[in-house]
């Protein structure tokens, strides 16, 4: 029987709830109950113990938490609570998702009085909505959670993987004594915990303030975590508190965001330890193109053939080393192969001894390579200092013959890096003198005679190249000669090794020095527009650019690149070349060194510190890396952000709710570093290592 009525009228739909208990199945709607309470719903319904508590939905909050309506159905709802102090906080639709967890940026209120100061309570957390937009700039929805307040004895925040580090096998906790409002507000600084999966302690920094975790409590607080990652599909980010009876609550839950990428064991196994080494010396600016070709490359290819030709590492060693890499021009070496070479005990330890000794034995009973290098390496050096004194003045060569000159410059430094290997390899400290004469030292002794005599840099290089010594390589102007008063007189021919160093840094300076007669000339004739771009060119560029081709067109942009930061002493290289620092395994209560703090991620950094935040968006409009300072990390910073490249406070935790927004943008941040507004000095220059924890002063400020 027809009704009469049209199939395309709208369905009616029922009227959305006002207030919801969470224990409500419609309370698991993010868009009725926000995203805070819709998880601590779906948690409660899952069995986790959960705090009592109701949610003035997000269509109650658009009626009016005011409206006579609204007001009887809290009133109605908070009896189901039960009695005591209450805590109201915000349930907003764009908060505690995966993307960008919102921590700390909304209102909470504890301690509220059901009969007096609710509904301010209420009004202060939903006007908080109006200073967090999503991406567009847009205000969301947003829900309030009131919750009974429970009594606590300790509390703090649990995360189902290790954010700092990376690591998915572990779990980290932080916790207080009292609620963990402290602990995420950035004001305190917490125990922290390492764990498996199942509670098994690993490690643990304690203050003493806070009774220590039992092992019941971190195998109850891991199978939490491991609950709620089954349950919402990801590793979460959990708050906690144990009350004064011993009983576990469950207070929040949301994904954890901007974790660092890690390294699982396979592949932390595989990797090889990096580091800058006494490469740091050698390159201590960060390089550019052009000097990568021109001194990077034949130091790799001498590395190679020298540990080749003694058969010092096995070839599928060899052929999974990077050797030397570089990282947005900061160098570093296989700290392993490196340790060989330098005859380092560590290397022997790691790296089957019985075989490494073996082979070496073996070559030093043929002992033909090592009888004859003495005599090589002398024909090496005899033909470096020819070939150098034939050079004619460089403005009297054509183009290509200049280009073919830093061809064979390339070539030549190659052979000499592969020869002072070798001799560090086979001869070692056993070679006569290398214990008392060094280049470097002889270097001291021409300076003062040179400084004595009157003469500048200039003549000084010219009349007494071994000065070339104390300075590392350079495309562009010339390093200036250190100022020193005194020399250590050594007499004596260098060793072998020494006097292939020294040739070495003489082959870097030839590069040099064509490299700038080609810059003069590419800007007389208008193929480029500085010499100060020549840098920026790869040697195959600066041939084609020599040899009339038009230059690449992103060349201008190249020299905006920010350069890495100085690299950590050892570290593993993880994948799109992230670094992963090499860290000791922390024991039991470790006492952290005097530069560290708790490390909070975020990278690594270096930049100008100030302590005033409204100073930071100054420094960064000027375009200056700036590093804020300052005594805690509160989430009333978290507008600053945008403006540093750092973060470091005297207080705090990597659990924080600032810590969290700071991994969320990018920023390097260490937390309880002990008096930093103090040791940090506004105007100082630091080095900011997220993943360390570590805080460096490269120039203080006094």
């Amino acid at each position: 029987m027809s009704l009469g009525i049209p199939w395309d009228l709208p369905r009616l739909t029922a009227v959305p709830p006002l207030v919801l208990d969470i224990a409500d199945p419609s309370a698991t709607d993010p868009d009725i109950a926000g995203v805070k309470a819709a998880n601590l719903a779906r948690a409660a319904a899952a069995g986790f113990p959960v705090v009592p508590g109701i949610v003035l939905t997000t269509h109650g909050v658009r009626v009016g938490s005011g409206m006579a309506g609204v007001r009887s159905e809290l009133e109605v709802a908070l009896g189901r609570v039960g009695s005591g102090d209450l805590v109201v906080r915000s349930s907003s639709t764009i908060e505690d998702i995966g993307s960008s967890s919102m921590a700390g940026r909304f209102t909470s209120v504890l301690g509220v009085r059901a009969d007096g100061g609710l509904h301010d309570a209420i009004d202060a957390v939903i006007a908080s909505a109006d200073r967090v937009r999503d991406p567009d700039g847009t205000r969301r929805p947003i829900a309030v959670l009131i919750q009974r307040q429970v009594d606590a004895a300790l509390g703090g925040v649990l995360f189902g993987i290790d954010p700092v580090a990376g690591e998915r096998r572990h779990m980290v906790i932080d916790a207080v004594a009292g609620g963990p409002d402290r602990l995420v507000g950035g004001t305190t600084t917490a125990d922290h915990y390492t764990v498996s999966r199942h509670g098994r302690f690993i490690a643990a920094t304690r203050t003493g303030h806070a009774p220590a975790l039992t092992r019941w409590q971190r195998h109850e607080l891991a199978r939490m975590a491991r609950r709620a990652e089954r349950i919402f599909g990801a590793p979460q980010d959990i708050e906690w508190l144990i009350d004064p009876a011993g009983s576990v609550w469950f207070l929040q839950s949301r994904p954890v965001t901007a974790a660092s990428p890690g390294l699982d064991r396979r592949r932390r196994r595989a990797c090889v330890r990096l580091g800058p080494g006494p490469l740091a010396e050698t390159f201590p600016d960060a390089l550019r193109p052009l000097e990568v070709d021109l001194w990077v490359e034949p130091l790799r290819a001498g590395l190679a053939r020298s540990l080749r030709t003694v058969g010092a590492v096995s070839t599928h060693r060899l052929g999974r080393s990077p050797l030397v890499v570089v990282i947005r021009g900061r160098v570093a070496v296989d700290l392993d192969l490196l340790g060989f070479i330098d005859g380092h005990a560590t290397f022997r330890r790691r790296h089957a001894p019985g075989r490494m000794l073996r082979r070496l034995v073996a070559a030093w009973r043929v002992g033909r390579l090592r009888v004859a290098l003495p005599g090589l390496g002398d024909m090496v050096i005899q033909a470096i200092d020819d070939d150098l004194a034939g050079i004619p003045d460089l403005d009297r060569l054509g183009d290509d013959d200049l280009i073919a000159l830093l061809d064979a410059a390339v070539v030549e430094l190659g052979t000499a890096h592969t020869y002072e290997l070798l001799a560090g390899i086979l001869l070692g400290r056993g070679e006569a003198g290398a214990e008392t004469v060094t280049s470097a030292g002889q270097a001291l002794d021409a300076l003062v005679a040179g400084r004595s005599a009157g003469w500048d840099d200039a003549t000084l290089i010219e009349r007494a190249p071994v000065v070339l010594a104390l300075t590392a390589p350079r495309l562009g102007p010339p390093r200036t000669l250190p100022v020193v008063m005194s020399s250590p007189h050594q007499v004596g021919d260098l060793p072998l090794r020494e006097a292939l160093r020294l040739r070495v840094r003489w082959l870097q300076e030839l590069a040099a020095r064509v490299v700038a007669e080609v810059g003069n000339r590419l800007v007389s004739t208008g193929a480029i527009d500085a010499v100060e771009q020549v840098p920026h060119l790869t040697l195959e560029e600066l041939a084609t650019v020599t040899s009339g081709g038009p230059p690449p067109i992103d060349l201008a942009a190249r020299a905006a690149i920010v350069p890495a930061p100085p690299l950590p002493v050892s570290f593993l290289l993880g994948p799109d070349t992230v670094v992963h620092p090499d860290l000791p395994n922390r024991r039991r209560s470790p006492r952290l060194r005097g530069n560290e703090g708790v490390p909070a991620g975020g990278g690594r950094i270096e930049g100008t510190v100030v302590h005033d935040p409204a100073a930071a968006a100054a420094a960064t409009a000027r375009g200056e890396a700036v590093v804020l300072v300052c005594e805690h990390l509160t989430p009333d910073l978290a507008p600053t952000l945008g403006h540093v490249a750092g973060l470091v406070a005297e207080t705090g935790s990597a659990l924080s709710h600032l810590a969290i927004l700071a991994r969320e943008s990018g920023v390097a941040t260490v937390a309880a570093f002990p008096d930093a507004r103090g040791r940090l000095p506004s105007g100082s220059r630091v080095l900011v290592d997220g993943r360390s924890g570590e805080v460096t002063v490269l120039e203080c400020a006094r």
